[in-house]
């Protein structure tokens, strides 16, 4: 099932002579459970992809469909709540609140939408990426690692119909950066988590089920690997 659909996505900065064309005609789709990732070189345009599929950022034409909707003419107010309800984020540097517990930053999705918690399914992620004892700790009492699945689970906890992640691994250790991808993969096949993961490298890229190359904001190669 098609749960994500990019139709003619164009991305421009500036204007003129100072005009930067970051996204030129992108199209593609993602089905349910997918886990896919964008690689391409440095200012390749795969960050701004991220973004856009996250509606943190507009495309300057075209449209971006997930579960049916168009989230490409939202305004900031409904792509806060579409973001909040609809896609987790989880990026390199891990974005948790030092003031608030490991439990508290996790939940705070649902916290700010005043949802009940499933705790089963709390349990569930907690347990499943290692953190069910971590839970009363603030961030900064975690290693990377620990603080790193703490982020996917707070990106997780609201079932999202999308999981971006972008460079996820890029300040850990190759021991840590192998335990955030097998937890990834447990998400993807445990969860049927559709995931989108950012990544320069080929051995993490290597992990996923499709690879799409970018390059100078067009998609050159679309390959699936199982």
């Amino acid at each position: 099932m098609e749960i994500l659909k990019c139709d003619g996505v164009r991305k421009i900065y500036g204007s003129g002579n100072n005009q930067v064309i970051a996204l030129d005609k992108i199209d593609f789709s993602v089905d349910k459970g997918e886990f896919v990732a964008i690689v391409g070189a440095s200012g390749s345009g795969k960050s701004t992809l991220l973004h856009i599929l996250g509606s943190v950022d507009q495309p300057t034409k075209g449209k971006v469909i997930v579960e049916g909707v168009d989230i490409s003419s939202m305004n900031r107010t409904q792509s806060a709540i579409f973001r909040r309800r609809k896609v987790g984020l989880v990026y390199q540097f891990y974005n948790l609140i030092p003031t608030l517990t490991i439990r508290k930053n996790i939940l705070m999705p649902l916290l700010l939408d005043k949802r009940k918690v499933n705790q089963e399914y709390f349990e569930q992620v907690v347990n499943s990426l290692g953190i069910a004892d971590k839970l009363d700790f603030l961030p900064n009492q975690l290693s990377g690692g620990q603080q790193q699945r703490a982020a996917i689970a707070r990106a997780l906890i609201y079932r999202p119909a999308l999981l971006l992640a972008d460079e996820p691994t890029g300040n850990l250790d190759q021991k840590n950066s192998k335990e955030i991808i097998d937890m990834l993969k447990l998400s993807n096949r445990n969860l049927n988590q559709t995931i989108l993961l950012i990544t320069h490298d080929e051995k993490i890229a290597l992990e996923a089920d499709r690879i799409v190359t970018v390059e100078d904001g067009r998609i050159i190669s679309d390959q699936k690997r199982r």
